[in-house]
């Protein structure tokens, strides 16, 4: 079970605390709320100091994606996971829109001027915003996980596949290769490349097997780019045929595969790219960075049998994982929401202007993306609802709850703070 974190009156971490005895504190008048998310207590009284266990931050990076856990090595036990979607591809499309206002603008209204060359030049290690995004988001809630619990250590799966091995097995040594972990690099990577899913029947969640484009009884190799994943039905329906005789009858799942064959990975791309950029920042906090690659997260978790997930990826990065504690965990699910923008106008579909936003962005002493608790007692609206609140200026605000569904017209009495705007959404 996630535990609670807890501070002293200093604002210095303590070792976390199970949530029965964070109930009994709250009951007892000794400690209060001081974050909701994640959940942390703060201390009404000074207490002798004690010793504060050093926890390990483990980190798996997604280009959608990125899981977060903290460990306590000593003992194995997960005492808090974490699930961050990013908002890269979102980052992206605004920043394309933005170009296309702009460029029409200055069509319209300026003179023509001469073109300019290298008057944008960028620093070096500079990432595109959507991919900058990512490494942000990451650096933030390291750094806000550092202010509530003792963190020693951090581990970042820095690869998701070690393509060096798969070329050249003998590169780190024979024991690697040839031991527990032989093979599971190039599975991961058709794992990911395939979906998941066998590639001649998309069947999904049964065991898949290795299986040569190319039979090797027929001059193919084992290279990855004659490699895919098939259900065993398939695997031996197929056996030593060519694929095009194979599939002669389904032309256009051949020519599918044959173009997945050599399509690459775009989610896998944009991780890469942002990998050691990650990785430098992440040393620059002074803590020792452990790296591990995909293969070796797989290795960790099918060895301790958990399910695949986002939080139980990133707990098992990393030769330092130790047999895990992981019952009843439920993950702290973050959106990244950004901080609003700054359009002073807003446009319809084609980029014509239809209205202006107000400059003042505080009605009633709520802002647009507090999270709020609303208990309506009459109207149409009676109920319960927790969620992202958007503000209006005569008092009628919208609530955001849960599956995207948005209750609107309440009033601002209803409304109690719960948790202010930190470019964050939050669920369990």
């Amino acid at each position: 079970m996630s535990k609670i974190f807890l501070i002293d009156t200093a604002k210095r971490p303590l070792n976390p605390i199970h949530p029965a005895q964070a109930r009994q504190m709250l009951r007892n008048g000794k400690a209060a709320i001081f974050r909701r998310f994640p959940f942390t207590l703060i201390l009404k009284t000074e207490q002798p100091e004690t010793l504060v266990d050093k926890l390990r931050i483990k980190i798996d990076p997604g280009a959608k994606t990125t899981g977060l856990a903290l460990i306590n090595d000593l003992s194995g036990e997960v005492i808090f996971a974490a699930e961050l979607q990013h908002r890269g591809f979102e980052i992206k499309h605004l920043l394309t829109s933005r170009s296309q206002l702009r460029r029409s603008r200055r069509s319209r209204k300026t003179r023509y001027r001469a073109r300019r060359y290298k008057n944008r030049s960028r620093k070096e290690g500079w990432l595109a915003p959507s991919l900058q995004s990512r490494v942000d988001n990451i650096l933030t809630w390291v750094s806000r996980l550092r202010k509530f619990a003792e963190i020693g250590a951090i581990s970042q799966e820095l690869v998701k596949f070690d393509t060096q091995i798969m070329q050249n097995p003998e590169i780190t040594g024979k024991e690697y290769q040839q031991g527990t972990l032989a093979g599971y690099e190039t599975r991961e990577y058709l794992l990911e490349k395939w979906g998941r899913k066998c590639a001649y029947c998309d069947t999904e969640n049964v065991p898949l097997q290795v299986e040569h484009i190319c039979p090797l009884a027929k001059g193919g190799s084992n290279r990855i780019s004659n490699l895919t994943l098939s259900c065993e039905k398939c695997n031996v329906k197929k056996g030593t045929k060519y694929i095009k005789d194979f599939l002669k009858k389904d032309p256009q799942r051949l020519d599918a595969i044959l173009k997945q064959v050599k399509k690459p990975l775009a989610d896998t791309a944009a991780v890469n790219t942002t990998k050691y950029a990650l990785l430098k920042s992440l040393e620059a906090t002074g803590l020792p960075v452990e790296t591990g690659s995909g293969g070796l997260t797989k290795f960790n978790r099918t060895q301790q049998g958990l399910k695949k997930t986002h939080w139980i990826d990133a707990a098992c990065v990393g030769q330092s994982t130790p047999r895990l504690i992981a019952k009843n965990i439920k993950p702290l699910l973050i959106k990244a929401e950004g901080n609003g923008n700054r359009k002073l106008c807003i446009t319809d579909k084609f980029g014509f202007p239809k209205k202006h936003r107000p400059r003042k962005k505080l009605h009633f002493g709520f802002r647009t993306g507090d999270i709020v608790k609303a208990v309506v007692t009459k109207g149409k609206n009676v109920g319960s609802y927790i969620g992202r609140v958007a503000i209006r200026s005569n008092g009628s605000f919208d609530i955001s709850i849960k599956d995207r569904h948005k209750k609107q017209g309440v009033s601002y009495k209803y409304c109690q703070t719960v948790h202010r705007k930190d470019g964050y959404s939050y669920l369990f």
